[in-house]
């Protein structure tokens, strides 16, 4: 963790940046937002955490105790898929389908959407069909030479 000492009047305040899940949480956010930064995580999920660990969703990154930073990481580290641990599933489910070569996979392979969207005015650019924009198809007369 990076420490910075700022030191106020009467006492010694400590402020960091938090590192959740190898995520460098940024400092002036509200912690409710700041969570989204790491990859898994999401605004309903982000404030189902906080619920369970008592934590006001407006406070900011800054404003954390060193306990609570401590309580979150425990948390997200232990009970979430979050990150690389996550990435590589999805890429395992991936892979998956193609090895077995399920409609899904050979869907992924080609390139071309995998959720039934439609392909035949839409996803041009994944299938190599790129409409250029055409004037009014009237050619110009021919310049003396």
């Amino acid at each position: 963790m990076l420490f910075v000492k700022i030191l106020s009047t009467n006492n010694v305040r400590v402020n960091f940046m938090p590192r959740i899940a190898g995520i460098n949480i940024p400092e002036n956010k509200r912690i409710e937002i700041a969570l989204t930064y790491i990859y898994g995580l999401g605004r309903s999920l982000s404030k189902r955490i906080l619920s369970k660990l008592k934590i006001d969703p407006d406070i900011r990154t800054d404003k954390l105790s060193s306990q609570q930073v401590s309580q979150l990481r425990e948390m997200v580290e232990k009970e979430y898929k979050v990150e690389g641990e996550l990435k590589r599933e999805k890429m395992m489910n991936i892979k998956r389908l193609k090895d077995i070569n399920s409609y899904r996979g050979l869907r992924h392979i080609k390139g071309l959407p995998v959720r039934g969207q439609r392909t035949k005015t839409n996803t041009r650019t994944v299938r190599g069909n790129v409409r250029r924009t055409v004037g009014s198809g009237r050619k110009r007369a021919a310049e003396k030479t």
